[in-house]
């Protein structure tokens, strides 16, 4: 039996899910693309998988640089997730005009955006008309907290945290800027409501048992 591949996108997108904009930077410059295949994979170490089309312009510049960020959007990015899913001279030869800053690998790390994390490739997977990407993170972080790993004694690496103190800026946290995140589903782009807010049952049961 086939599955039709209309069908299938219909159905996967009843999952909702964030938006991110994975980005590599190579000997040959800088690439970017949008993707919402992505998920943390392991606490210790801590890893993450990137889901890339083979025929993606952005596949090249990962493998040769061996790692990328993954970039979360805010409600505030939806033109760049929508520039970096186009086939445009925006995209390939100005990066869609994106400001950004740098963190362990090297990769871009978007200005403005929820959180990232910049990860070096541990490995490679087939995946149909899809390449997997295994990262170990190197570096994370949010609009007011960064993490950067470090080499222990027994080869291990732990993620170090430190606070970030932006130039003309507090680190009070009522001077922080409140971000939600940019959401995907059926194939539209959605924005969270903060009518509805409860702790699910993972965060009760941590705060149980510390």
């Amino acid at each position: 039996m086939t599955i039709e591949k209309d069908f299938f996108r219909q159905v996967m997108g009843q999952f909702t899910t964030g938006v991110t904009i994975v980005t590599a930077r190579s000997q040959d410059g800088l690439a970017g693309l949008t993707v919402n295949s992505f998920a943390s994979v392991s606490l210790d170490p801590p890893l993450v998988l990137i889901c890339v089309d083979l025929y993606s312009t952005a596949l090249p510049f990962i493998r040769a640089s061996g790692s990328f960020a993954v970039n979360i959007l805010t409600s505030k990015q939806e033109n760049l997730s929508q520039c970096f899913a186009t086939t445009s001279s925006e995209r390939y030869e100005h990066f869609c005009h994106a400001s950004f800053h740098v963190a362990s690998t090297g990769s871009p790390i978007l200005d403005g955006a929820l959180a990232f994390i910049d990860s070096r490739i541990v490995a490679e997977y087939p995946g149909g008309d899809h390449v997997i990407f295994l990262g170990l993170v190197e570096a994370m972080g949010t609009n007011d907290h960064a993490a950067f790993a470090v080499e222990e004694e027994q080869g291990q690496s732990n993620l170090i945290d430190l606070k970030i103190r932006e130039a003309g800026h507090s680190n009070n946290q009522n001077h922080i800027e409140q971000k939600s995140p940019l959401v995907y589903y059926q194939g539209k782009y959605r924005h969270l409501t903060q009518d509805y807010q409860r702790p699910s049952l993972a965060a009760s049961y941590a705060e149980d048992v510390k």
